[in-house]
């Protein structure tokens, strides 16, 4: 069965600065979503930030199985309305791709409960994302390390929970290093932050970032597991027959 795919991405570089539109005329999503679509068993859709509802109305998201998430600049833009839908599909077990800047975006700090601060320099340093993770099925087919020969730096302190799995170490030219690639479990939806892909250089067309981007895809995309029952409703029916009991508490007494 095919993995659908969303690519959102804000799409304002790319109108606000030629620079940009140069490296991404068919926007940031666009590159992504061109690299996905040679990918066997995924189908891929966009969606933008100027689009009604952000183009995440309740239909995109029922039928999205992975979300993949690019912002920078337009983070408050986003409606608090948008983001409990799409951390409700997440918990739901839809699987949440976030790249680069995203890490400031409302989704991700929402996930992750803290304020996602990092260091940053944007002067053409070297990146070398170093994998520390070598059986993971997000580094499949990806070598010792990858080398970017620019783009924009993210040191430590990075304030996110520990991650669940750490994928990427990257070390930059000024010295700097970064966990790059961080795997969370929320609730039944899985998530996974790739650090590389500053607008102003050309990370997207990269063949090494975007078989990573694929494999984070198939990684977080939904598992046919059991869906949960809490007990909010109330208590839970016993799976075999309970002793008889002569505590006062009716919380205690067998039904």
């Amino acid at each position: 069965m095919a993995i659908n795919v969303t690519v959102w991405n804000e799409f304002r570089h790319e109108k606000e600065s030629t620079i940009v539109a140069g490296i991404y005329p068919d926007g940031i999503h666009g590159a992504i979503a061109k690299g996905l679509k040679l990918r066997d068993g995924i189908t891929v859709r966009t969606a933008t930030l100027d689009e009604p509802e952000h183009g995440l109305t309740d239909e995109v998201l029922a039928g999205t199985d992975v979300l993949v998430w690019w912002g920078h600049k337009a983070h408050g833009a986003v409606s608090d309305v948008i983001v409990d839908r799409v951390q409700k599909r997440i918990l739901d077990g839809m699987g949440l791709v976030v790249l680069h800047s995203g890490h400031h975006s409302k989704i991700f700090k929402r996930m992750m409960g803290t304020t996602a601060n990092l260091k940053w320099r944007e002067a053409n340093d070297k990146e070398r994302l170093w994998v520390v993770s070598p059986g993971h099925p997000i580094v499949e087919g990806v070598g010792e390390y990858i080398e970017l020969e620019e783009e924009e730096m993210y040191g430590e302190h990075f304030d996110i929970p520990q991650p669940d799995e750490l994928i990427f170490v990257s070390w930059f030219t000024g010295g700097e290093i970064f966990r790059s690639g961080c795997v969370y479990y929320r609730g039944r939806g899985k998530i996974f932050y790739f650090r590389p892909g500053h607008e102003t250089y050309p990370t997207y067309h990269n063949a090494e970032v975007l078989k990573v981007i694929g494999n984070g895809v198939t990684w977080a995309a939904p598992t046919n597991g059991p869906v949960p029952k809490y007990g909010i409703g109330g208590p839970n029916a016993p799976l075999e027959k309970l002793p008889e009991s002569t505590h006062i508490g009716s919380e205690l007494q067998p039904k």
